[in-house]
């Protein structure tokens, strides 16, 4: 590996990192609230197309974030319905609505656009187009080192990426310096006493879980409109379970969210650039290695940690109003 494949890997890392930040972003509203959602994957997967088809058929990228999110928006409203509403059960919501959208996806793919479950390739009016140049990039570019990290690596990126970086700091003042943070807190591990308190639970919860919507609807967008010029078939390749295992690993606090993200989002990064390449004294090693990386370590996080992981004491457990 030589110096211009590290700063390859560095920006494929503050890329491939975005949906991870936006899906586990949308997790940590949920269930400090209460209410856990495995269907992040399915959600995504489902804005995804929504954002592609939408953008491809308008050729309006505006049109299609905004198909993105409501999508979104609209899968998470039925989870919050049969798991809040209806107090089913949270796993079994978030699990259907994974097999629903992983198959209309295909369905509604073909019998629209008749192309085995994709939608055809984005023009650049239809997709993220133009990146954002941070202050002084032009300038310091010729400096060894810094210049390289400030003006390849963190500058010249879509304008959702640092939206998603700037959500961190944010989510972090909404959830430790706000009322709402406070009650949204307070729901997820004791929803009896904010009942008591006058508060309703189930508008907490409802709100949590739309404003989730929101952000993955985005994270769908930036997979099929900026990563990709347009939908495959499984294209969100398991991030959302990935952004749910970097949730667990960063213990529901969003600093630590971001750490894990670039560390899940590097390997996803190092594993696109390595591929065919050899490695000294080791020699070349299959792509299905590099592939597995990001899945392999979700695996090995969560055998190692989830059990030092503490969740929200009402995480999972549907609330019944005490008479």
């Amino acid at each position: 590996m030589n110096y211009a494949d590290l700063i390859s890997i560095l920006q494929g890392t503050i890329r491939m990192s975005v949906p991870l930040i936006l899906t586990a972003l949308a997790g940590l509203y949920a269930e400090r609230s209460g209410v856990v959602d495995i269907g992040l994957e399915g959600k995504l997967l489902a804005a995804a197309f929504a954002g592609a088809s939408a953008a491809a058929v308008s050729g309006s990228a505006i049109l299609g974030l905004a198909a993105a999110v409501i999508c979104a928006v609209s899968f998470s409203a039925i989870h919050g319905y049969a798991s809040i509403s209806q107090r089913g059960d949270q796993i079994v919501s978030g699990t259907a609505i994974n097999f629903i959208a992983m198959g209309a996806t295909v369905i509604i793919g073909q019998a629209w656009f008749n192309m085995a479950g994709r939608t055809p390739s984005l023009p650049a009016e239809a997709k993220f187009d133009g990146t954002w140049s941070l202050p002084f990039a032009d300038q310091v570019a010729g400096i060894p080192i810094f210049g390289d990290l400030y003006s390849r690596v963190l500058s010249g990126h879509y304008w959702l990426t640092y939206f998603a970086y700037a959500l961190i700091p944010i989510s972090w003042w909404i959830l430790y310096r706000t009322r709402f943070g406070l009650r949204l807190r307070a729901v997820g591990e004791n929803p009896g006493a904010v009942d008591t308190a006058g508060i309703s639970v189930v508008r907490l919860r409802y709100q949590a879980v739309l404003l989730g919507g929101v952000f993955v609807g985005l994270a769908g967008a930036f997979l099929s409109m900026a990563v990709s010029a347009g939908f495959t078939k499984g294209m969100s390749a398991g991030k959302g379970f990935i952004a749910l295992a970097a949730l667990v690993f960063a213990n529901w606090k969003p600093r630590n969210i971001l750490f894990t993200c670039l560390l899940f989002g590097f390997l996803d990064a190092l594993s696109i650039n390595m591929q065919g390449k050899t490695i000294p004294l080791v020699g070349a090693i299959p792509v299905q290695l590099w592939t597995a990386l990001p899945y392999i370590l979700t695996v090995v996080l969560l055998a190692g940690f989830i059990g030092k992981a503490i969740p929200p004491k009402a995480s999972g457990t549907p609330y019944v109003k005490e008479r």
